[in-house]
């Protein structure tokens, strides 16, 4: 089953994940020891995240170690560049408006 990526990220504990494996890949007791629950629960979400393709698994010897991937969080860059657009044009027109208002004052 692939999951969608908005689902998988839309959880804080996946997206801590997400942010502890963009730097090294991890085994899922290295990942599970950063947080305040189980093992298995650690299992469930980074399920999850291999499901909808964000995370990739890697056999090291009798290790699996989890590390990001990163042209699948591409995706979600890209989705969020449009309303980066959108908000940087709105701070562009606040900055023009607090510019007038200060002119205005002297």
């Amino acid at each position: 089953m692939r999951r969608d990526i908005f689902q998988a990220i839309a959880d804080p504990t996946r997206r801590a994940i997400i942010t502890l494996i963009a730097l090294q890949a991890m085994t899922p007791n290295a990942i599970a020891d950063n947080f305040n629950t189980t093992r298995q629960s650690v299992s469930k979400h980074l399920r999850i995240l291999t499901e909808c393709g964000l995370v990739k698994q890697e056999q090291q010897g009798r290790e699996i170690y989890y590390s990001l991937e990163i042209e699948k969080m591409k995706e979600v860059d890209k989705w969020l560049n449009e309303f980066r657009k959108i908000w940087e044009s709105r701070f562009n027109q606040l900055d023009q408006v607090l510019s007038t208002i200060k002119k205005q004052e002297k």
